[in-house]
């Protein structure tokens, strides 16, 4: 699973979208960063800061014993 956290391009911005692919990660942040932050030209560069955002969701493989 695919991980993309807002605030780490727009800080203090709280939202976050995972999904199976980058791909798909990248449609959902560009439609927040319309909706949300007013962004009406997402431009190429714009694109590669949120590609280089998207990491790998932490697995938690012991979730029940988390506390």
């Amino acid at each position: 699973m695919r991980l993309f956290e807002c605030g780490t391009l727009v800080p203090g911005c709280e939202w976050h979208t995972r999904a199976d692919s980058d791909a798909e990660v990248v449609r959902r942040v560009v439609e927040h960063m319309r909706d949300t932050h007013g962004e009406t030209v997402v431009r190429e560069n714009m694109i590669e800061n949120i590609k280089a955002r998207i990491v790998d969701e932490p697995r938690m493989e012991n979730a029940e014993n988390v506390t």
